[in-house]
């Protein structure tokens, strides 16, 4: 178990992170660049080695009603690795799914599928690309961030089964 001192270390080697002193001796940690109402990745961190981690966005972790890990008992590469996931968590947003491009998408007879300029492909672990045609290019986008450009549709199509995505 990590004391309050290296809990607090460990935050503090976050650059992102703001430190908000709070009541009764605990600590807060807020991401301002969050892309939600959330902002607090650590909340009531108190000296007794107490504390919460914000893990509302992420699977896999037990969260209160509110998306708060219980931290009392992590160790330091555990702590610092749920850190480090609560901040990307609140850094980016999953992309709404266009269920009319899906559903075209997927309606589509092969040879028109290159028409349509924008889809949305399913893969493993909930994970969702987006296919985007432009500039006569075919662009995947995995939420903000370009992941690959193709010149045809069909190497696109290819690219994205061969990743383990399927359109639904």
């Amino acid at each position: 178990m990590l004391s309050f001192d290296q809990k607090i270390s460990i935050l503090e080697s976050f650059p992102e992170l703001k430190r908000k002193d709070v009541s009764l001796g605990r600590v807060n940690y807020q991401y301002d660049e969050s892309l939600y109402d959330k902002k607090n990745v650590a909340f009531h961190l108190h000296p007794n080695g107490n504390g919460f981690i914000y893990a509302g966005n992420l699977e896999g972790y037990d969260t209160d009603d509110k998306g708060f890990v219980n931290i009392r008992n992590y160790e330091a590469d555990a702590f610092r690795s749920l850190v480090q996931e609560s901040i990307r968590s609140l850094s980016y947003r999953k992309p709404e799914w266009n269920q009319r491009s899906v559903r075209e998408a997927a309606n589509a007879p092969r040879s028109k599928r290159s028409e349509i300029s924008s889809s949305t492909w399913f893969g493993p672990d909930k994970q969702s690309l987006i296919l985007r045609h432009e500039d006569d290019l075919w662009y995947v986008y995995a939420g903000a961030s370009l992941e690959m450009v193709l010149e045809t549709y069909e190497e696109a199509e290819q690219y994205l089964q061969e990743e383990g995505f399927f359109l639904l």
